[in-house]
């Protein structure tokens, strides 16, 4: 099982650390322009933005696709 992870760029990485790193390389403005989600446009917080990626897989998706294609390109 280890194997397959070891090509994995997300592997290890919680979704608060990816979003965490998302904010702090755009901030919540542009972060809602480069993924149009409502929890990043209407009073962002992280504790909201977590909760709501948490239960939508495809906002979580295009999170962490937005995650590897910054700091993996």
């Amino acid at each position: 099982m280890a194997e397959t992870q070891l090509n994995n760029p997300l592997h290890g990485k919680t979704l608060e650390h990816i979003l965490t790193r998302l904010v702090e390389l755009y901030g919540w403005e542009r972060l809602g322009q480069v993924v149009r989600i409502n929890c990043f446009l209407s009073n962002p917080s992280m504790n909201s933005s977590l909760k709501f990626l948490r239960k939508t897989p495809w906002a979580r998706a295009k999170v962490e696709q937005l995650y590897i294609d910054t700091l993996y390109e």
